[in-house]
């Protein structure tokens, strides 16, 4: 057990300034994650070094196109959430307690040794929110960067300034899910008061960090498939990202709370892809469905494939360095 980063006393309490649920723990309690607790004024994160969940998984799954195409990450996760999202995939470890004695030690040497004898090239903090156990990214990361692993958070974005800072030196890639564009949707879908600190921490891992960002929206049926949501997260990303970023759209499929909507109709995704290109979008990419060359990196100027996929498969590259190989045209690639 270890001291959390990112809090404060106050009196028998602690308040934990990690993301915007701004919590202010009794003893023995937790915060709304339910894996940061007050420890008799001590706030600790219960969840260090404790994974649910390890695998090595292609970057193209997290998902990542654009950063180190065709590589692979040790993928990293354990349990609890800042949201409670009524769609949830992963509900069964965002939901656990972390007492769940199914809960494995990898302490953050042994993470990368992990990495590094599986041949991967990079770390990823995914499955549950990464955020939570910020302590055990921050070790991790800066181990995997020592060992000279890249290192990718897939996270819903709800953080704070202070929570975002401590790691921004050690992190390269912030994969993060914008699931509406109002603060209406994001509380009755996610529980949390505002969509605002996720699109600014995105900015701020953009411009202050230097990460390089993509971003993620689900399209659930009369949740956030309207026009005017869509167009605003293109937007958004255009103006504030800028338009050679990365936007990913997926299929929603029936899950927990939501179980009783039917999969999102491919007209719908298909119209996103289009308000994202009339948004000024460059790389818009539709997932979780079976469409050849949705997923493909096409260069915006001459048209070519300069990543050609076949689900989490990269099948060819036609790239030099980060530039269109046909025409020179910067794409933004990290390679």
């Amino acid at each position: 057990m270890r001291e959390a980063l990112v809090w404060e006393a106050e009196g028998e309490r602690v308040h934990c300034l990690l993301c915007p649920h701004d919590c202010r723990i009794a003893p023995g309690r937790t915060g709304i994650c339910g894996v940061r607790e007050n420890d008799a004024g001590t706030l600790v994160p219960l969840t260090y070094g404790r994974v649910s969940s390890v695998a090595v998984d292609p970057i193209e799954k997290k998902p990542v196109f654009h950063f180190r195409p065709g590589t692979t990450a040790l993928s990293l996760g354990s349990v609890g959430c800042t949201m409670r999202c009524a769609h949830c995939q992963n509900w069964q470890i965002s939901r656990a307690d972390p007492s769940d004695a199914h809960l494995q030690l990898l302490p953050p040497e042994d993470a990368v040794r992990l990495a590094v004898q599986h041949g991967c090239e990079g770390v990823a903090f995914t499955y549950n929110e990464p955020v939570i156990w910020v302590e055990y990214v921050l070790d991790t990361a800066r181990a995997a960067k020592a060992a000279g692993l890249y290192t990718v958070m897939v996270t819903n974005g709800y953080i704070t300034e202070a929570g975002l800072d401590a790691i921004g030196e050690f992190i390269d890639v912030w994969r993060v899910d914008v699931k509406a564009f109002d603060d209406r949707t994001y509380r009755s879908l996610c529980r949390v008061r505002s969509v605002q600190p996720v699109l600014e921490m995105a900015v701020r891992a953009h411009t202050r960090w230097q990460m390089h960002v993509e971003v993620v929206t689900n399209i659930i049926p009369t949740i956030n498939d309207d026009e005017e949501a869509l167009r605003g997260i293109a937007a958004w990303i255009a103006s504030d990202l800028g338009p050679d970023t990365p936007w990913h759209i997926t299929r929603f499929f029936p899950y927990v709370e939501l179980a009783h909507l039917p999969a999102t109709p491919i007209p719908t995704l298909k119209r996103a892809v289009e308000i994202g290109a009339e948004e000024g979008l460059h790389f818009v990419f539709l997932g979780n469905v079976d469409e050849k060359g949705a997923e493909d990196t096409r260069c915006p100027s001459c048209g070519a494939v300069a990543v050609a996929r076949d689900g989490y498969r990269v099948t060819g590259t036609h790239l030099s360095g980060s530039e269109c190989a046909s025409c020179g045209r910067p794409l933004g690639v990290r390679t």
